[in-house]
């Protein structure tokens, strides 16, 4: 793609989240996620393969009826109540509507099908974009609709969100599915905190932002899009395989990396909202996610490169890729965990 309309679609990437962020009315919400999308589509299209068009088709289908409901929904606030604005959505059905949009918009379960399927379809840059800076937008209208959508909702969504992305990963052998799926999880445990602590809402999608960056960044640098090529990456890079591992276990929330930050401060805050069910059941269902993280884990550090002549042992080769990136994500997806206290007075 031309470089000057690569750098178009990413001004338009930025100006849609940026338009979301600082409007306080919901035809400029509207306008703002439009945009995010209508800039995202020639990016995920740019490689011209039947399974990059049927993924972007899929995903402007889901958004764009995602958009229809949350402009019939803030419209019929309006209606209800006078107000456009994006903090006054008092009408319960209207604020219920918004929150199921959102929903489909960030992929929660039960309206996550789309994700998967879309991700697979993707290069590994642009499921990138698709994890992280897609999210933002639909995340800060939920942070604003949230007071006033039944609590009952969310911690329903938080908690199928988590179940079904720890299920659905299970018997995955696509990478790309594979984190969608620990998107799809992720998102649960940020919704069911959401209206009892923002601040971990924030925390926890930062921490996300920065781990699932250091993961898509790793597989980009090895190459590698299936579990079966992961057991080439340590005789490749024995360096790069062993802090993939890490993030790995640091997206499965294992101390004492960065990823059990978020996991232990929400557990810590449903238990004290009188919730020990609902933690117990996030607890458990982050098992499911750990354990494919582990299967990758193995694949990747616990078995060696095939000796035969069909599948030879690749040449390490000097990567032409910038890895600076890649250096400072992995870093603050590996070693964030002692300064909990002072990211917490930050974020509150």
């Amino acid at each position: 793609m031309n470089p000057y309309v690569l750098m178009v679609f990413l001004s338009g990437l930025g100006l849609g989240t940026t338009l979301t962020f600082a409007g306080s009315h919901w035809l400029l919400a509207w306008m703002g996620l439009e945009i995010n999308t209508l800039a995202i589509v020639p990016l995920m299209v740019q490689h011209h393969h039947p399974r990059a068009v049927e993924a972007t088709t899929k995903y402007f289908l889901t958004q764009a009826t995602a958009a229809a409901v949350i402009l019939f929904a803030s419209s019929t606030n309006a209606w209800l109540t006078g107000d456009w604005g994006v903090g006054n959505t008092s009408s319960p059905v209207a604020s219920t509507m918004i929150i199921a949009a959102l929903s489909l918009k960030v992929g929660l379960a039960p309206v996550h099908f789309w994700m998967p399927e879309v991700m697979q379809g993707l290069s590994l840059l642009t499921g990138l974009i698709l994890s992280t800076w897609q999210k933002l937008a639909p995340f800060a209208l939920i942070i604003q609709v949230a007071p006033t959508v039944n609590p009952l909702l969310l911690t329903v969504l938080g908690l199928m969100s988590t179940l079904a992305g720890g299920w659905g990963g299970l018997n995955q052998t696509q990478l790309r599915k594979v984190l969608a799926y620990s998107s799809i999880a992720h998102m649960g445990w940020m919704v069911i905190v959401l209206q009892y602590a923002p601040h971990l809402t924030l925390l926890a999608l930062l921490t996300y932002i920065f781990m699932t960056s250091a993961a898509f960044l790793a597989l980009k640098s090895s190459s590698a899009t299936k579990i079966n090529t992961l057991a080439i990456a340590w005789s490749k890079s024995p360096v790069l395989a062993a802090t993939t591992a890490l993030v790995l276990l640091s997206l499965g929330g294992l101390p004492p990396l960065t990823g059990f930050m978020p996991k232990w401060l929400i557990l810590q805050e449903l238990t004290k909202q009188s919730l020990p069910i609902a933690a117990a059941a996030m607890a458990f269902a982050a098992l499911l996610s750990l354990y494919f993280y582990l299967r990758l884990c193995y694949a990747m550090a616990l078995t060696i490169s095939p000796n035969t002549a069909a599948s030879a042992t690749p040449w390490r080769l000097r990567t032409a890729q910038a890895s600076l990136p890649l250096a400072l994500s992995t870093a603050v997806a590996l070693a964030l965990l002692p300064l909990t206290p002072a990211i917490l007075m930050l974020v509150t």
